[in-house]
This record gives C-alpha cells, sequence and structure tokens, in this order.
C-alpha cells in the first residue's frame, strides 16, 4: 500500500527543515538566532515573517543628526542668492 508524503504548508515556515530555514534566512539576511527569535515571538507564517524583518529595518534607520537647523540652511541660502544677484553680468567678449 502506497502512503502519499506529506506535502509541506507553502506559506508556513518549518524550522526543523534546514533547506527551507537556509533559503528564508538567505533571503531576508538574518542569522539563525534572529530568525528563531522572530518565528517564537510572531509565529511562523512567511509573510509575518518577512513584514517583521522589514519593519525592523525600517525602525533600524539612521537618524540624520548632521543636518543644520532650518534657521541656519536659510540663512546660507539667503546669502548665497545675495551673492549670484550682487554679481555682474558680462556679455562674452568673443
Amino acid at each position: 500500500m502506497r502512503r502519499s508524503i506529506p506535502k509541506p504548508i507553502r506559506n508556513k515556515l518549518d524550522l526543523t527543515d534546514r533547506a527551507q530555514t537556509r533559503l528564508v534566512r538567505k533571503r531576508l539576511s538574518l542569522s539563525d538566532a534572529e530568525l528563531a527569535a522572530i518565528v517564537g515571538r510572531i509565529g511562523n507564517s512567511i509573510a509575518a515573517i518577512s513584514k517583521e524583518v522589514a519593519k525592523q529595518r525600517a525602525n533600524a534607520l539612521p537618524k540624520p543628526a548632521d543636518v543644520p537647523p532650518a534657521a541656519v540652511i536659510a540663512s546660507v541660502t539667503a546669502t548665497e542668492q545675495a551673492t549670484v544677484t550682487e554679481a555682474p553680468a558680462t556679455a562674452p567678449t568673443s
């Protein structure tokens, strides 16, 4: 009597399947520990794991600390515009 091999559920991650785990880790650029932590917290749905990784990466974006205040930008822009309007317009000599 032939028994069919149970097919894996396509949208669920099986942490015991090494090939599937390696593929998901590679696609999402995660380590074993990071993937296990996300699966423990969120669940084994591949869509939920991808969504959580994208959310974590969006939250980890660096804050632009080197941007000067708006007043400094406005004063520099005003001085640049003043120097451009003060420069004499010379006609080409050719």
